[in-house]
Order: C-alpha cells, then sequence, then structure tokens
C-alpha cells in the first residue's frame, strides 16, 4: 500500500516561478513538496533555454535560464523542500471543506499526496513544439533538427537554418550568430513579430554581411541517415531554391496542453485558469494559479510577474495552514526570526 505524504502545501511545476513559491512560502514556516512531469527542475528555462540569456530579472543585468534555476536553489535551499521528478498528476480530489482545504492527489507514478493547499505552476501546462507540414522531418529530429537550444556549443562552426519570426527566432538567431559558421534566418514575410531592437540587431547583421535573410517557407528537406544537408526553398517569388545548411531550427511556437489539470473543477478560459489578483486564489477555495497559468485582466507572462503573483497566494496559503495565527508581514532586512531561517542571522 502506498503510504500517503502529507503537506502544507503541494506545488505542481518546478520552474522559476514555483521554486521562488518555496522561498515564500517557506519564510512563513510552509513546507512543500514539488512535483513535475519533466525528469529535471527548472522547468522550460532547463528544458527549452538554459543557455539563453534573460535581461528582465531584477537585480541580474543578465542570468541564463540554467543560471537563474541555480540561484532560485540556493535560494530555497533553507527550506528544504521536496521533489517528485517525472511525474504527471492524474487526480486532483477534494476531500476537506471551503474553510479548512483539504485536496488528495495522485499521479501516474502512484504517489500519493494530502495537501492543505495546491498551487499550480506549471506554465502552460505541458508545451509541445509546432512542427512545421514537412514530410519526413521525423527522420531528422534531434539528430540535425531541433526545437530547442540546449547546449549552444552543439551549434558551433555548424551552418545553421533558422525558422520563425518571433522572439524565439531571433534571440536564438543573434546568440549562436557569433559562434555558427553561417546563420541564415528565414521568415514568410519581411515583418518580425520580435522585440524591435533585437530585429535592429538582426538587420544590422544581414547589412554587415555576416548572416543571411531569406523570405520563405521550407518545403523539403535533403540529407541521408538523418543528417541535414540541404532545405528546399519556395522564396517570396515562388521560386524554388537549395538552401546549404547542416542544422534547421524551426520556431513555430508551442502548442500548449492543460492535461488532467481541465478535470479538476476550476473555471477555465482558453486553456488558461482565471483567478483573483488579490492572491492568486483559483474558484477552488484552496488552490491557486501562479505563473503562465493564470489568466486575469492586464496579465503580463514575465517571470517576474510570477514571482509577485507566488509572494501574495503565499500570504493567502498561511491563513489555510495556520487558521489560528495571524500573520504580521515582516521585510526580510529586519526581522531576526526570517535571518535566522535563511541562515544570515
Amino acid at each position: 500500500m502506498t503510504e500517503t505524504i502529507k503537506t502544507d502545501a503541494l506545488i505542481i511545476g518546478a520552474g522559476p516561478v514555483g521554486l521562488f513559491a518555496v522561498f515564500e512560502l517557506g519564510l512563513l514556516d510552509i513546507k512543500c513538496h514539488l512535483i513535475d512531469i519533466l525528469p529535471k527542475i527548472g522547468g522550460q528555462c532547463a528544458e527549452l533555454y538554459p543557455e539563453k540569456p534573460i535581461y528582465d530579472i531584477p537585480g541580474f543585468p543578465v542570468v541564463t535560464g540554467q543560471g537563474l534555476i541555480d540561484n532560485l536553489m540556493k535560494q530555497i535551499e533553507p527550506f528544504g523542500p521536496t521533489f517528485h521528478l517525472g511525474q504527471m498528476v492524474e487526480s486532483l480530489e477534494s476531500i476537506g471543506s471551503a474553510q479548512a482545504p483539504l485536496f488528495r492527489v495522485t499521479t501516474d507514478a502512484g504517489a500519493v499526496f494530502e495537501a492543505k493547499t495546491v498551487l499550480i505552476a506549471a506554465g502552460g501546462g505541458s508545451f509541445q513544439p509546432k512542427k512545421p507540414p514537412i514530410a519526413g522531418i521525423d527522420d531528422y529530429e534531434g539528430k540535425s533538427v531541433f526545437y530547442a537550444v540546449r547546449k549552444m556549443e552543439e551549434f558551433r562552426d555548424r551552418t545553421i537554418l533558422i525558422v520563425g519570426g518571433g522572439d524565439s527566432a531571433l534571440d536564438w538567431t543573434l546568440n549562436l550568430q557569433p559562434i555558427a559558421k553561417r546563420v541564415i534566418l528565414m521568415h514568410r514575410r519581411d515583418e518580425f513579430r520580435a522585440a524591435p531592437h533585437s530585429v535592429d540587431q538582426m538587420r544590422s547583421l544581414v547589412a554587415d554581411g555576416k548572416m543571411d535573410l531569406i523570405l520563405g517557407q521550407v518545403m523539403a528537406l535533403k540529407g541521408e541517415h538523418g543528417q541535414l544537408e540541404a532545405a528546399t526553398i519556395r522564396a517570396a517569388d515562388n521560386t524554388t531554391i537549395d538552401v546549404a545548411c547542416d542544422r534547421l531550427l524551426p520556431f513555430f511556437g508551442l502548442t500548449m496542453k492543460l492535461g488532467p489539470i481541465a478535470d479538476w473543477g476550476l473555471n477555465l478560459a482558453e486553456n488558461l485558469i482565471p483567478v483573483d489578483t488579490e492572491k492568486f486564489e483559483t474558484n477552488v477555495p484552496g488552490i491557486f494559479a501562479i505563473g503562465d497559468i493564470n489568466a486575469y485582466p492586464g496579465k503580463l507572462k514575465l517571470i517576474l510577474s510570477g514571482f509577485h503573483e507566488g509572494a501574495l497566494a503565499a500570504q493567502k496559503v498561511h491563513r489555510y495552514v495556520y487558521p489560528e495565527k495571524r500573520l504580521l508581514f515582516q521585510y526580510t532586512t529586519s526581522s531576526s526570526s526570517l535571518q535566522k531561517k535563511l541562515g544570515v542571522a
């Protein structure tokens, strides 16, 4: 018989927002367990762009995705969270009341939890790259066609064809250009959805002859045994050309799927979970949604927004976990008890 794991808070998602929630909850003496479908900690930061620079984290002029996760892990170390990786939540059952929530949660690995509160920090749910409609592309995937850059060094001295017009395509164009043999960016039209500064940088590199920009669409891939040699392109003038390349990075966005979350009795809006902006609680008392998976007026899908949401959610979680205790907000710089928890007193 599987032993039930009891915890104050169960966090679903071990990305940056879930990790910072551990810190905010830990300051309030709230114990956490975390579940993540990925086999490692870090969510999309670690899985999709571990070496990609991030520029809008307060206090860090620039930090990589993996660097941010490493720092967050150091920050929460004093609170000793327990991670359950490579598992997906299969069911969530409310066995408490609105005033005293209690949830029984099971995973596909057979783990069973009883949690006083649940914080959903699962980004956009599970995410899968949108694949370009190219015949036979499966044969190249993981060998010379990739949907994410996990180690930049693997692209050194390669001729890389990057396809897309959004931030991911432009960001990787700019980051890989210095180490690649040649970078070719291709988009269907000469208008981009990426940050204007990135577009300006790209156009400057093209003007200086340091990279190429092609308007068109990939129609076919050439090469044997999964090793790409060229991509057949239909250009904007409807002519067909072969572009030599040995790596293809298509950035067509991600398909978000909520999976079992959709069956938990939560209100949903276009695959997102509506919350209030006072405590980021869902329509089910005791269940919170923080980070990219939630929705509210004025929502910005930024990591720093998720940090703010986790801090406010922790205040309401405390009321459920310690209903008899009055919570007095204290700054970490002025509270000796908080500093002691952090090991700096």
